[in-house]
């Protein structure tokens, strides 16, 4: 299984979102580190609207989202942008 398909069904299976979006970023952060070429999984923005997220801080959710990936965050994952909103609330999409 992929990193996106596994941070997918992790995200899903905790939070049960309205919408979900992840992201593979990877390829815009060629060249920012030492013989990386963009390739693979290492960068990714995750867009997540769930109820769970309601009465929650900004800083409660991302660290909600930051532990349920703990074990993809130590490796391969190099980067995670969070855009984590309760329904209703404004989002980038």
């Amino acid at each position: 299984m992929s990193i996106q398909s596994t941070i997918e069904s992790k995200l899903t299976s905790a939070f049960s979102p309205e919408r979900l979006a992840v992201i593979n970023e990877s390829h815009l952060h060629a060249g920012h580190q030492e013989h990386f070429d963009g390739t693979g999984e290492t960068h990714f923005r995750v867009r997540i609207v769930a109820e769970a997220f309601a009465g929650m801080s900004r800083v409660e959710r991302h660290r909600a989202v930051n532990e349920l990936l703990a074990e993809e965050l130590k490796d391969p994952v190099h980067a995670l942008a969070i855009e984590p909103t309760a329904p209703g609330e404004p989002t980038r999409w």
